[in-house]
Formats: structure tokens, sequence, C-alpha cells
């Protein structure tokens, strides 16, 4: 993660990165005197501003959270995720802070990046698994609201929530100059639905019981998922949030690895 600390805000450092022409009600400390008295115009100093990170992670706690086809569970892996991150983050003595929603915040560590602030969040993040619905617009609203600095924010869930409601929750964030990333995690069954035999599914977060034959719905159901990916990952591209699919079956440290070494490409 290091290299990741440049700021693209101007602001007041050692760095020098560029001349602009004066305004009126811009700082006249900062006019460069010794370029007027050659240009005969006045022209402003601009220095690129070193920021220490602050990141805050958002799991989804939902109860669509808690499926799994295999020993580890969506939650499960969301939770180790957030915590393998912070630990990342305060070893190179940045903040981070972790919130665990579902229709409500049901855990929250405040960003710090004290020594001790690893147990806090670990502590924070060891919450079971909710038994309702996703309200993600709130809690988006609610992180927007709290965030005093620039930051960067992890929404970490399988966005099973009214897009709509989603992307103005983005769109806000983006619109206090926060960074979004989001990580996406989908259980291999949801993706590939392998499923045989006749069966009876039940819906979590209050969405019904299904007896069907999966295979009559397989072909119809990959397409639903294939345009609720597409949906998302245009949008986020839109909105300028990052983007990353991942598998319950996926390596962790695969994961990180790939989504860090695309921020570090994207940010030279």
């Amino acid at each position: 993660m290091s290299g990741l600390h440049r700021s693209p805000y101007f602001g007041q450092s050692l760095e020098f990165v560029q001349h602009r022409e004066y305004v009126p009600g811009d700082d006249t400390r900062r006019i460069d005197w010794k370029l007027w008295s050659r240009s005969d115009r006045y022209y402003l100093k601009q220095f690129e501003e070193d920021t220490n990170v602050r990141v805050m992670l958002l799991v989804d706690g939902s109860e669509s959270m808690q499926f799994g086809s295999g020993e580890v569970t969506k939650f499960d892996y969301a939770q180790t995720v957030a915590a393998a991150m912070s630990m990342l983050v305060l070893r190179q003595n940045d903040s981070v802070g972790v919130s665990v929603f579902d229709s409500q915040v049901r855990s929250l560590i405040p960003v710090s990046s004290r020594r001790n602030h690893l147990q806090a969040v670990l502590q924070g993040l060891s919450v079971e698994a909710a038994q309702g619905r996703t309200d993600m617009m709130s809690m988006l609203h609610r992180v927007a609201e709290s965030l005093t600095h620039r930051s960067i924010v992890m929404l970490i869930s399988d966005l099973f929530c009214s897009r709509d409601e989603l992307f103005k929750g983005l769109q806000l964030l983006r619109q206090r100059k926060h960074e979004v990333l989001i990580l996406h995690v989908m259980d291999d069954e949801e993706l590939d639905f392998t499923y045989s035999g006749t069966l009876r599914f039940e819906g979590l977060e209050d969405s019904g019981k299904l007896t069907c034959d999966p295979a009559a719905l397989r072909a119809g159901y990959l397409s639903a998922v294939r345009e609720f990916q597409d949906a998302i990952r245009k949008r986020c591209a839109g909105s300028l949030v990052d983007y990353r699919l991942v598998r319950t079956s996926e390596n962790m440290d695969a994961a990180l690895s790939h989504l860090l070494s695309q921020r570090m490409g994207s940010k030279r």
C-alpha cells in the first residue's frame, strides 16, 4: 500500500507542484513575488499535500450474508477481509474504522490509528450475522455525514439491495470527495447455480420459498445474475467507484493483492 499517500488535493507542504494565476479572493500570502517581479503578473504557488490515509470499512451484516455453500459464509469472508485490511492500514500508521450494519448500525469503531486500535476493530467485527434486511441508503448517508475528512470508504457486501438507493448513497460519498471501493462478495453457487434435483429454496431477508427443478431455471438465473453484475459494474464506472467481484472460494490474499495492485496502477 506504500505510495498511495500522494494526495490529489493542493495544500501547504514542502513539495512545489505548479503556479496558478491569481484570482480575486485568493490568499495573497501564497503569491510568488519573485515571479511577479519578472512578469508583472500575480501567480500563486501550489503545493501537493501529503495526507495520511483514512479508511472506513463498511461490512454488510444482513441476513443474506449468512449464505454459504461451503465452510465459509459471505459474512465470514467479509469479516476476515475487513480485519486484514485494517491490519494493513494500521501497520503503515494510517487510520481505519469499521462499521457492521444491516437495517441499522450493529457495530461502529471510529477511525483511529492508535497502536491498540486493531483489537477494537476485531472486537467490533466479531458480531453475529443479523436477521435483518439491508438498509444501504441509510448507512451510506450516515457515513457521509460522519466523515469530516476526505477518506477511502470500502463497502464489503453482496449488494442485495435497491440499486437506486445504493448508488444514491455512493454518489453522496463521491460528491463529498471520498474515494469509494466496493468488494462484491458472492458465493460460488450464487454465481454458477450447479444445483440439481428437485429442491426447495428458502429466501433470506423475507424473500419467500420456492420448490423447483434448478436445471430448468439455470439459464434464466445465470442471465439475470450477469445482468445484475453488468449493471453494478457499469454504474460503478460511471460514478468513479472502484469495483471488484470476489468469490468466497477465492483466496483472500489473492483478492486483496489484486485490489491493491489495481489501485496502485490507477494512481500512477
